[in-house]
């Protein structure tokens, strides 16, 4: 395969221009995603080539555009659908929980609403309140709902593909920290990443690290220090998609290393962490030397600039998680 390097942004604006070439049926709708190309610009260049008929620039309505885009995907359409924030989905998340959803089982499997909602989410760009959340959660307790959260531009057009080509709606969660943050060598042609496949992107003995989106770099940063300084090696598992999980990585690799932790920017109560280190007590109790430790958001709103920092889950305070872990 051709290679370039991409950012994640430019991976992502590669990704719908590709489908929009080859898929007849795919179409964008977003707020601002045409003349103005997005409020990231992950659309740039996408309305000048392909029209306001399959680049479309709606009202700003959240629920319009995620109702309406449940229409188009019953009638033969594929909607990719921008919401500029995660948190913005608020007044679409009943058509979203209530109708997309369930629309497959509502109708005994002789309908399926085949469409992608791709948004922003988390802090670290001093954005502000309802600009940096990390409500995965709500969406991962939804059946029906897949969620997907790359960590690599190479990734993220492979999940991409892959939710555009899903049959039941995907959310595609695209960590602003990402987008601009290095590049990587992505193929030019198409190609499919497995929604529900995690990634071993760091092999080790001492300790499991799970984690998703921009807080893998964040532990391979920690993971990477304390190798160096004090020969713990940590396996670090990039989960790619957090619905549906995983699970078999997870257990496999928490079975090997004896000790596990969870990382993520999302609030700690409630949050997928939870979740995992449960997973983990049902399936490898036996095996852990020490309880499952979760790195996480503190229980407040997403504080202003000068404590985001302060804030966010970052490498000293999972090298202080590993610490306490591995000398528990």
């Amino acid at each position: 395969m051709t290679q370039e390097k991409l950012t994640m942004l430019q991976a992502i604006n590669q990704t719908l221009d590709q489908v929009l070439e080859t898929k007849e049926e795919v179409m964008l709708l977003g707020e601002d995603i045409g003349k103005n190309g997005g409020v990231f610009r992950a659309t740039e260049g996408l309305f000048e080539k392909y029209g306001g008929d399959r680049v479309v620039d709606t009202p700003l309505a959240e629920s319009g555009i995620i109702g309406s885009s449940i229409g188009l995907a019953l009638n033969g359409k594929i909607p990719i659908v921008e919401i500029q924030f995660l948190a913005f989905i608020y007044p679409g998340f009943e058509q979203l929980v209530s109708h997309a959803a369930r629309m497959r089982y509502r109708t005994r499997g002789q309908f399926s609403v085949p469409f992608v909602i791709r948004t922003p989410y988390g802090a670290g760009i001093r954005g502000p309140e309802l600009h940096s959340e990390s409500v995965e959660s709500f969406f991962v307790q939804t059946p029906g709902l897949k969620v997907v959260a790359p960590s690599t531009p190479h990734d993220a057009k492979g999940l991409l593909i892959s939710a555009i080509e899903d049959p039941d709606p995907v959310i595609f969660l695209e960590d602003t920290k990402l987008y601009r943050a290095f590049k990587e060598e992505v193929p030019q042609e198409m190609y499919r990443i497995p929604i529900g496949k995690a990634n071993v992107v760091k092999e080790g003995e001492d300790l499991s690290i799970i984690a998703w989106g921009g807080m893998v770099r964040e532990a391979m940063k920690a993971a990477d220090k304390l190798e160096k300084s004090k020969g713990w090696k940590c396996e670090v598992i990039d989960l790619r998609s957090i619905s549906p999980l995983d699970e078999e990585t997870i257990i496999h690799s928490v079975k090997k290393t004896g000790r596990a932790m969870v990382v993520h920017e999302a609030h700690k109560t409630g949050g997928l962490g939870g979740e995992i280190t449960a997973i983990i007590n049902e399936n490898a109790l036996i095996y852990l030397k020490a309880p499952v430790k979760r790195v996480a958001g503190f229980d407040i709103p997403v504080p202003s600039f000068t404590l985001e920092d302060q804030y966010l889950p970052n490498a000293l305070r999972i090298e202080q998680g590993i610490n306490e872990t591995i000398t528990f």
